[in-house]
């Protein structure tokens, strides 16, 4: 086998991926890092006037975007979310599996109508969305690469004050997902990777932000900052491209060093 140059190994062009949560925050974040590297995405998310304005900001960069939209939290429509993908991209290399939620509330009052939420949208949905995937693009063309979007709330415990048992228990059900399906699909050349963000600002984590601070969160950071618009770019790299291709069944948190402080 001839040595690759690292620029053919990170290049993506000729690949497809699909992202969910892809029309902002961290989503749109790696489905901009897939095409700058030459994929061609579909995102998808709720919400349609997100989805348009998204794919515009990302093909006047000169990204082949299109989109689906779909609620995660139903079956019925991530089954045409993964018929959808397969008819517009013919075949899906990357999936990322970043839709997701949470919900405060202290552990002994929390609702179980929102744990569920929590739990369907963020474990079941990656569950099932691979699944799909699998079975119609990646088996048959033996390979592929999926990355699940974990945190690092999931490798223990958080402060006091932030009570978000279910989704903590999600994130930590996610990079086990990970883990098992690497071990199970590994056979199929399929690689399946979780990344662990910390803070980064976002819809989601606005609320969080504004009441721990965020002075006060980058300062407990090593790196003394939180994540920003980059920050997510080289790694989701990684794990998609043939740089990676060696790599399966890891997590890796970003968050600026805060999980070594906390144990994680």
């Amino acid at each position: 086998m001839t040595e690759r140059h690292v620029h053919q190994l990170l290049d993506l062009k000729g690949k497809t991926a699909l992202i969910t949560g892809g029309s902002r925050g961290l989503g749109l974040q790696m489905a901009r890092a897939l095409g700058e590297a030459g994929a061609r995405v579909l995102i998808s998310s709720r919400k349609a006037d997100d989805l348009e304005e998204a794919t515009a900001e990302l093909q006047a960069a000169g990204i082949d975007t299109r989109w689906t939209a779909a609620d995660c939290l139903k079956e019925d429509d991530i089954r045409r979310l993964a018929s959808d993908a397969l008819e517009r991209l013919g075949r899906v290399d990357i999936l990322v599996n970043n839709a997701g939620a949470a919900w405060g509330a202290p552990a002994e009052d929390h609702p179980l109508d929102a744990w569920d939420k929590v739990m369907n949208l963020n474990v079941r949905s990656y569950f099932l969305l691979s699944q799909l995937i699998a079975k119609l693009s990646m088996i048959p063309h033996k390979g592929g690469s999926i990355i699940n979007t974990a945190s690092i709330a999931g490798l223990g415990g958080n402060p006091p004050e932030m009570k978000t048992i279910a989704y903590n228990t999600s994130k930590g059900a996610v990079i086990n997902f990970t883990r098992a399906l690497a071990a199970e699909w590994g056979h199929y050349g399929i690689r399946v990777n979780a990344i662990c963000p910390g803070f980064f600002p976002s819809k989601m984590t606005q609320g969080t932000l504004k009441a721990l601070g965020e002075d006060k969160l980058a300062a407990h950071a090593p790196l003394r900052r939180l994540g920003d618009g980059e920050d997510l770019k080289g790694i989701t790299l990684l794990y998609a491209s043939d740089a990676g291709k060696h790599i399966t069944g890891q997590w890796l948190a970003v968050d600026g060093g805060v999980s070594i402080i906390t144990g994680g």
